[in-house]
């Protein structure tokens, strides 16, 4: 069984790809380091070298098409994708052509070669200002920000594929805040430049390579006025897509990826604090624009139907974060 996984060499991609390696899959690998590390690779075989790679952005169609010749392909994961809330907002086109182009794209190519099996990696940032906990049935109301607006448009454009083609079968993952790392702190989050996300600014802060966290806002409608967020750690969020994966049937199928608790900023920064033992200075900034106060998962249906449920804490998530930085 060999599957196509797209920005495999990125944060979730690479932990997913250590997951399914474990359960005895054999990958193909695609990315084109526009957000990720050649040396992840490297790393990668030293935990399992049960892969092949290509370095292909996937809007290029014909290079994608000579992957999908060059090997039988069961089934394909797409991380591949522009993530930056903020960035999205500054610079939308690059969102909208690379996420939904790529998603276009690798569905096209898919029909020509016959594969059916297709795990799609969408965001909690579809649900907008909706009530939580986030269900999967909800309206969605990406609009506070771009990046939310491709993940949308990348799932009608798979339920579309779905309908038009009977034996298209498609999971599409909702997940939440992924942190933390593979527990042998071989691969870790290690994004290009100043992190957007808020683990791997915490570790680098930590560590002294950036003098303070900035948190921003102090003054949304939570506890203690900093943003709440379903904090997930990467290897749960890894073997939900494995489960995803194995339980895979014709027609779309939708599973939030969470803990289904909410945890602030500073609760967080607090929580990786005592795990690690060192202090995380931190000043307040002004909001970022495109972030919402409150997310977190209803995760029910996934472990309902898929047989998944986190099984790590925020100490976990904290502890391995701080092993991998501290081995990089």
């Amino acid at each position: 069984m060999k599957i196509l996984i797209t920005g495999g060499a990125g944060y979730i991609g690479s932990h997913t790809c250590v997951a399914l390696m474990e359960q005895g899959y054999s990958l193909v690998i695609l990315d084109n380091f526009s957000n990720s590390k050649p040396a992840v690779l490297d790393k990668l075989r030293k935990l399992n070298d049960n892969f092949v790679f290509y370095n292909v952005d996937v809007t290029n169609e014909e290079a994608l098409e000579r992957v999908f010749s060059n090997h039988k392909i069961d089934g394909v994961i797409h991380f591949a994708g522009y993530k930056a809330v903020g960035e999205s907002v500054a610079k939308p086109l690059n969102y909208y052509i690379n996420n939904v182009g790529s998603t276009m794209i690798l569905a096209k190519v898919c029909q020509k070669y016959n594969v059916n099996k297709f795990v799609f990696s969408s965001s909690a940032t579809v649900y907008g200002e909706n009530k939580v906990p986030f269900k999967e049935e909800m309206e969605l109301l990406p609009t506070t920000n771009p990046y939310g607006e491709t993940k949308a448009m990348s799932e009608r454009i798979l339920m579309d594929v779905a309908k038009a083609n009977p034996n298209f079968a498609v999971s599409i993952l909702r997940y939440f805040n992924p942190v933390g790392a593979h527990e042998s702190g071989l691969i870790g989050e290690d994004p290009n430049g100043i992190p957007n996300n808020l683990m791997p600014y915490i570790t680098k802060v930590a560590k002294g390579e950036l003098e303070k966290l900035r948190v921003f806002g102090n003054d949304y409608p939570t506890p203690d006025g900093t943003g709440i967020r379903d904090y997930i750690h990467v290897m749960d969020l890894a073997e939900g897509h494995v489960a995803a994966y194995k339980h895979l049937r014709k027609g779309v199928h939708i599973y939030n990826l969470g803990t289904g608790k909410g945890t602030s900023v500073l609760e967080l920064v607090h929580a990786f604090e005592k795990a690690n033992g060192i202090k995380v200075p931190y000043e307040i900034v002004e909001r970022r624009p495109g972030d919402i106060a409150i997310c977190y998962a209803d995760a029910s249906k996934a472990e309902r139907e898929l047989g998944w449920k986190a099984k790590r804490d925020i100490i976990d998530m904290c502890r391995d974060a701080w092993r991998f930085e501290n081995l990089t």
